[in-house]
């Protein structure tokens, strides 16, 4: 086991101008489940085959332990990978795929036999080590894609979006029967997925990246509550925030109907930009019903609800005198707000939400940038 140090790392692709991945500057501990996350195109896989070996690092340096990496062949840093499509090798057994690595590195047959076995129990594997991959589940292939990985005794584990061919029960079961096991194992793990409720549950840490630029990376919550730009904020959480750009006008941000408290720490910021608005952020669980008499109070009109039987959300757009000006300054068209399941408005209907005293977020017309408070 071992620390992992992206030291400025970029890879820049030939005949492109711009990296796929800019300077990194990323420290994971020994023994963590740090979880790359990203919309496409954003560098997340290209940042964990740079580690693996898979793609040169053009700037800065990668570290495992205390061994520079940067230039060193895949077979020497001591990592073990995953892979999204299993690469298992059809001919073979469960036990002669699991054991294969080991085989050609020339360790001895009982140790072989002994790391398999043990690996099998972890994954509940054993009563299928004579059968070929034919003959298993996706999700069973899978566990033998970790059980490969596992009996090499690796100081990092990579993981590359090993859970995209599941179906979405299997996906949920087998996520946490990997987080588990990652923390039963203890070793260092980086994972790349697209989908941020998989990064949101499974981490330790979650780094975020667009444009290959790291955006943010922390613990779940962290990234949850306290969003260091625009760009997190939208990204993470699901469903995803109300975030539009509002006036301000004595005192409150103002758009449309609606009207925001807005902290005295935040105008101040604002006006030493010498900005006149503000983008303002509210999660779907921090719109409470109102009345339309409420100062402040968002009237919506009901486009969808989705009744998901522990919670529901509807899904509108701003109604009222001004919902033209208030939709064109919007990142979505959409409101989102969750509500009762069993007090959830019809379709059609108009409802009037105002935000939670405490929970809205500022950031930065101009830079994006959370403005704390």
């Amino acid at each position: 086991m071992a620390t992992v140090t992206y030291d400025k790392a970029s890879r820049v692709y030939p005949g492109q101008e711009k990296p796929a991945v800019d300077s990194l500057d990323l420290q994971i501990e020994d023994g963590e489940f740090l979880v790359l996350v990203g919309p496409s195109g954003c560098g997340k896989s290209t940042s964990l085959r740079m580690l693996a070996g898979l793609e040169e690092v053009d700037a800065g340096a990668i570290r495992i332990g205390d061994r520079d990496v940067t230039h060193m062949p895949p077979k020497d840093r001591d990592i073990a990978m995953v892979f999204q499509n299993y690469a298992l090798y059809p001919h073979m057994t469960v036990a002669a795929n699991m054991g294969f690595a080991l085989k050609i590195s020339g360790t001895p047959k009982a140790e072989i036999q002994r790391r398999v076995m043990d690996a099998a129990k972890l994954l509940d594997l054993v009563e299928y080590l004579d059968r070929k991959p034919k003959a298993l589940s996706g999700g069973q292939r899978q566990r033998v894609a970790m059980g490969r990985a596992i009996v090499r005794e690796p100081q990092v584990f990579l993981m590359d979006e090993p859970l995209s061919n599941l179906d979405a029960k299997l996906r949920v079961s087998t996520r946490t029967q990997i987080a588990s096991l990652q923390r039963r194992l203890g070793i260092t793990t980086v994972y790349v997925t697209h989908d941020q409720i998989e990064a949101m549950t499974m981490g330790d840490r979650v780094c975020v990246l667009k444009d290959g630029i790291l955006q943010q990376v922390d613990t779940p919550l962290n990234l949850y509550d306290t969003p260091a730009n625009v760009f997190v904020a939208g990204f993470i959480g699901s469903p995803a925030m109300n975030i539009a750009t509002f006036d301000l006008a004595d005192g409150r941000a103002k758009l449309g109907e609606a009207n925001v408290e807005v902290p005295t720490s935040v105008l101040s910021a604002v006006s030493n930009e010498g900005s006149n608005t503000l983008t303002v952020g509210f999660r779907p669980e921090s719109l409470i019903p109102s009345s339309a008499e409420d100062e402040g109070g968002i009237p919506v009109t009901v486009d969808v609800v989705e009744e998901l039987g522990s919670d529901a959300f509807i899904y509108g757009h701003p109604t009222g005198p001004k919902a033209a000006e208030a939709t064109d300054r919007m990142r979505s068209d959409t409101i989102i707000a969750r509500v009762e399941p069993r007090m959830a408005p019809a379709k059609g209907e108009k409802v009037v939400f105002k935000v939670k005293g405490g929970e809205s977020h500022f950031f930065s017309t101009k830079t994006g940038e959370r403005i704390s408070y």
